[in-house]
C-alpha cells in the first residue's frame, strides 16, 4: 500500500517550533480549508466555462506530500505537517479540468493529476468523506463533504481558488444535491441557490410531488420531474421556480424511484427517470430536449425482466436504444449533442460498461469493453473524444481508465491501493 511520507514535514517543524520558542509563545495564523455520479449517479454536470491550464503537479512520487491540515476542524494550515497517512483505497468523487488534469476524493483527501493520473498529489486531509468535486477551470474548484452525523442533511463545502494549494471551507451545502457553480460568485444545489460563493444560500420554489432533485441551469431556467395519478412529468420554469409548467407527460406501469437531470444551456435538458428494482436488475430511460420541452428524443428506454417496463413506456414496448448493464451507471453531460451514461450488471465478471451519444440522443453507441470494479464506477468527461472512468472495488484496488477516443477504447492509466480486510 502506498503511504505518504511525512518524516520531512516532522524535521521542518521541529526546527520551526525551536526557533519559535527563542522568540517567545505565539499563536499560529489561522487558515481555513476542506466532491455524486454521479457521482448519486455520479457523473459531473456539463460545463460551458471555458477552462483554463492548471499549474503542472510539483510531486514526482504517486502521492507527495500532501497539503497540511488541522485534523479537528478538517481545515487547510499549509504550515502544519498532517500526521495521517493516506490511503486510496475508495474514490468516491472525481471532476476534471481538461484532459490531462483533475481532482478525486475519497474519505478525507483531495488529490490532483496533471498527467492524466499518473502521479497524484494530495492537497487536503481531513475526516470526513468527499462526496462531490466540482471545477469551474483549473484554479476554481469546490468539494461536498459527508454531513457530520446521520441526522444532519448539511455538508460542508470547501473552496480552492489557487489549482488546490489551499482549500478553504465556504459554508455549508443545505443538502446532497448534485452542485453546480457558474460563476464563482453563483451555484445551485438542487432549489438551493448561492449568490456568494456558497457562504450562504436561499431556496427557489419547486412544484409539488417532485422526485429526485430539481436541476437549475441558472437563476430563471430550471427542470423538475413530479408525478400524479400513474403519470410522470416533466416540468419547467423560466422564471426561477415562481411558475411551472409541464412539458413532457408519459404514462407509468410502475412506480418512480427516482430522477436525474442536468442540462447543457438554456433550452436543454436531459431527464434520466429510474423505476423498480428486482433480480439485480433496475429498469430507467432516458429522455431529451434541446428546444425548451417542446420535442423529446428517446435516448434510452431500459426494460428488464426483473425490473419491469422501462418508466414512461408500456409493457413489452421495445422502442428506444438499449444500454448495456442491468443497472443505470453514471450519467455525465457535455453538450446538448454529447453524452455519456455507464452501465452496471453486477452478475457480470467485469460489470462496468459506457455508452454515448454524439447527435443529442438520436442514436446511441455501446462501447465494447467491459471493466472490473464491483464498486461501481465513476464517469468525468473533459469533451467528446476525452474522458476518465475509475472503478471501484470491495476487495481489489480502485483503477483509473482513460479514453481518447469518445469511449471506444479505455486504458488503464493508474492502480490506487488496495482496500484494507
Amino acid at each position: 500500500m502506498k503511504k505518504l511520507n511525512k518524516m520531512t514535514g516532522v524535521v521542518l517543524l521541529t526546527l520551526a517550533l525551536t526557533a519559535a520558542a527563542g522568540c517567545g509563545s505565539q499563536a499560529a495564523p489561522g487558515q481555513a480549508g476542506d466532491a455524486n455520479a454521479n457521482t448519486g449517479t455520479g457523473g459531473g454536470a456539463p460545463d460551458s466555462h471555458v477552462e483554463t491550464p492548471a499549474p503542472p503537479g510539483s510531486g514526482a512520487a504517486t502521492t507527495p506530500t500532501p497539503a497540511q491540515n488541522n485534523q479537528a476542524g478538517g481545515t487547510a494550515n499549509p504550515s502544519k505537517p498532517s500526521e495521517q497517512q493516506v490511503s486510496m483505497d475508495h474514490i468516491t468523487a472525481v471532476r476534471l479540468i481538461n484532459p490531462q488534469s483533475g481532482w478525486i476524493g475519497g474519505s478525507g483527501w483531495i488529490a490532483r493529476t496533471d498527467d492524466s493520473g499518473k502521479q497524484w498529489k494530495v492537497q487536503y486531509e481531513g475526516k470526513q468523506a468527499v462526496e462531490q468535486l466540482f471545477a469551474l477551470n483549473g484554479e476554481q474548484a469546490w468539494a461536498v463533504l459527508s454531513p457530520n452525523s446521520a441526522d444532519s442533511k448539511e455538508r460542508r463545502l470547501l473552496h480552492t481558488s489557487d489549482g488546490g494549494a489551499r482549500w478553504s471551507e465556504d459554508g455549508t451545502l443545505p443538502s446532497g444535491a448534485f452542485l453546480h457553480f457558474v460563476s464563482p460568485q453563483e451555484a445551485f444545489a438542487g432549489n438551493a441557490y448561492s449568490s456568494n460563493g456558497g457562504k450562504s444560500w436561499s431556496t427557489l420554489k419547486v412544484p409539488d410531488r417532485m422526485v429526485g432533485d430539481a436541476y437549475f441551469h441558472d437563476r430563471n431556467n430550471g427542470w423538475a420531474v413530479t408525478t400524479d395519478n400513474k403519470k410522470v412529468a416533466v416540468q419547467r420554469t423560466v422564471d426561477g421556480g415562481t411558475t411551472w409548467k409541464p412539458v413532457m407527460s408519459r404514462d407509468l406501469t410502475d412506480s418512480l424511484t427516482g430522477a436525474v437531470i442536468r442540462s447543457a444551456g438554456t433550452d436543454d435538458a436531459w431527464v434520466e427517470l429510474i423505476g423498480g428494482s428486482g433480480m439485480s436488475q433496475t429498469s430507467y430511460s432516458l429522455f431529451h430536449t434541446s428546444d425548451g420541452g417542446t420535442s423529446w428524443t428517446t435516448v434510452i428506454a431500459n426494460a428488464t425482466a426483473g425490473a419491469g417496463p422501462a418508466p414512461g413506456f408500456p409493457p413489452n414496448d421495445n422502442s428506444g436504444h438499449k444500454n448495456n448493464g442491468s443497472k443505470p451507471g453514471a450519467l455525465y453531460v457535455v453538450s446538448p449533442k454529447v453524452a455519456f451514461m455507464g452501465g452496471f450488471c453486477p452478475a457480470c465478471d467485469r460489470p462496468n460498461t459506457v455508452g454515448w451519444t454524439t447527435d443529442g440522443g438520436k442514436t446511441w453507441n455501446n462501447g465494447s469493453e467491459e471493466l472490473p470494479g464491483y464498486g461501481g464506477a465513476l464517469l468525468a468527461i473533459s469533451d467528446a473524444e476525452h474522458g476518465w472512468l475509475i472503478s471501484n472495488d470491495h476487495d481489489q484496488p480502485p483503477v483509473m481508465y482513460t479514453t481518447f477516443d469518445g469511449g471506444r477504447h479505455w486504458t488503464q492509466a493508474h492502480t490506487f491501493d488496495r482496500p484494507s480486510s
